[in-house]
């Protein structure tokens, strides 16, 4: 259980450190963007993530 909870992390990260990696210009302009945006809407956004995230999970168990 731990170890498959520490490969997802992994890969998560991962995944995370591509964009940043292969792109840092365009990745700097999107966290300005993101930075300005109301909290209210980065809100908004990290719920939606979240439930899509849980959907995800879902549909693979």
């Amino acid at each position: 259980m731990l170890s498959t909870l520490l490969m997802a992390l992994a890969i998560v990260l991962i995944i995370e450190g591509l964009v940043p990696a292969l792109f840092p210009n365009k990745w700097r302009t999107y966290v300005l963007k993101l930075a300005n945006e109301p909290a209210n809407t980065i809100r908004q956004i990290g719920l939606f993530l979240l439930l899509i995230g849980l959907a995800l999970f879902w549909l693979v168990n």
